[in-house]
């Protein structure tokens, strides 16, 4: 083995052979050059793991290629050795790498094993949802202990940037970036990966645009009009600019079930799955009460309000659910065509069903009730949930204010006299 002083002068001067030549530095030991005869060149290190000796098998390990100098290379197979000395392995720890499971198949276990068993359906799909239109694409193939932060960053500001094949924005950005974080968590408990192995550690999240929007009066007043117009005589079918459409003159009215959800969404504050998958035994007509067996924060008690108690009373009693579907047995999929129709004619623009549910709790906050009160109605499992609410918490705080400005102003007053 012929061994050399591996510098930057002494490496340039190397020639191919005929046969695979091994220099060997004559400072690091182990460190060697290898040149193979069509002179493609690699940096390896040979060394004795554990505790050395001519009894151990000798391993070798490609540090590097042409694009490391003589320099870069020993300062690697230092620190390499240093390593080997507190009982490392490189050559082993690579091939457990190699050997290691990808990011696809931590998703697919974690699915599995976790989520499937432990979560909700909804959660669940809409989990795979991510993984399979986000995290699968950009990082399934690769070895999970191999992705770097680097690498997390770039997918992060990857499916949030726009582009044709429909990536989900920044909102979406960031809720993958959390779910593959849980992922490599969920890995290490699960000795999957090594313990602390979390590549998305200090990877920033994009700010999100808050969706809030709440009703004002002006709005509700009309969207009460547009509800008992759609229940009573129906809403007019709006007029094509086509001058070949014929000039229709109907309204269509909507089924006292889709108008009765809405009222309810708007006097309970409660989610739209909550009120569509409502059952009638889970409503105490006397004490005007609803116990949800399931909700996105588990079981739930919603005390209902006289209002919110005389629309219940007054929806047909169709089959178990309350909001009733053209299947009795099954509870209604959604209210997306009877609120797109209601709220353009309320002229409600930019306005969600779970607007409803903020709209709820802005009335109350402005009327001075506290964010435990709210935070109760609306069933949060967290106050910093309802926090969102406190910058409309403010007739309790003008209260104060005027009390401790009127003092003050009593003051200066006294001493003008």
């Amino acid at each position: 083995m012929p061994t050399i002083k591996l510098n930057r002068k002494n490496v340039a001067g190397l020639l191919p052979a005929a046969r695979v030549v091994t220099y060997f530095d004559t400072d690091v030991p182990g460190l060697g050059l290898r040149i193979m005869p069509t002179g493609t060149r690699s940096w390896v290190l040979e060394y004795r793991p554990g505790a050395g000796g001519r009894g151990v098998a000798k391993r070798r390990i490609k540090i590097g290629g042409t694009e490391m100098s003589p320099e870069d290379a020993k300062a690697a197979a230092l620190d390499m050795l240093a390593a080997i000395r507190q009982g490392g392995d490189p050559a082993a720890e690579r091939r457990a790498e190699r050997a290691a499971e990808t990011v696809g198949e931590l998703c697919d276990a974690y699915l599995a094993r976790h989520v499937e068993p432990k979560r909700k359906g909804r959660t669940a799909a809409y989990y795979k949802q991510l993984i399979e239109s986000h995290i699968r694409p950009a990082l399934g193939a690769k070895r999970a202990v191999t992705v770097s932060r680097e690498d997390v960053d770039r997918f992060h500001r990857r499916v949030a940037s726009p582009s044709k094949e429909g990536r989900g924005g920044r909102t979406a950005a960031n809720r993958a970036l959390t779910l593959l974080s849980g992922i490599y968590n969920w890995a290490g408990e699960m000795n999957l990966v090594p313990e602390g192995c979390n590549p998305c550690g200090r990877v920033e999240k994009f700010k999100e645009q808050a969706k809030e929007r709440y009703l004002t009066a002006e709005e509700l007043t009309r969207l009460g009009a547009a509800l008992r117009e759609a229940e009573t005589i129906g809403l007019p079918h709006a007029p094509s600019d086509s001058k070949h459409a014929p000039k229709v003159k109907n309204r269509t009215t909507l089924s006292p079930h889709a108008t009765g959800a809405i009222r309810l969404l708007l006097l309970t504050g409660c989610r739209l799955r909550e009120i569509l998958n409502l059952r009638w035994v889970d409503f105490d007509d006397g004490r005007g009460v609803l116990f949800l067996p399931d909700s996105k924060t588990g079981k739930k008690t919603v005390v209902l309000s006289s209002a919110a108690q005389d629309v219940l009373k007054g929806l047909p009693r169709v089959g178990a659910y309350v909001i009733a579907s053209t299947d009795p047995d099954r509870p209604r999929s959604d209210l997306k065509k009877p609120w797109a129709a209601i709220s353009a004619r309320a002229g409600l623009t930019g306005v969600r069903l779970h607007d409803l549910r903020h709209t709820f709790a802005s009335v109350g906050a402005a009327a001075g009730m506290s964010l435990p009160v709210i935070g109760g109605l609306l069933g949060h499992a967290d106050a910093a949930t309802t926090q969102r609410y406190a910058h409309l918490h403010v007739d309790p705080v003008r209260a104060a204010a005027d009390a401790i400005a009127s003092r003050i102003a009593e003051a200066i007053d006294k001493v003008g006299e």
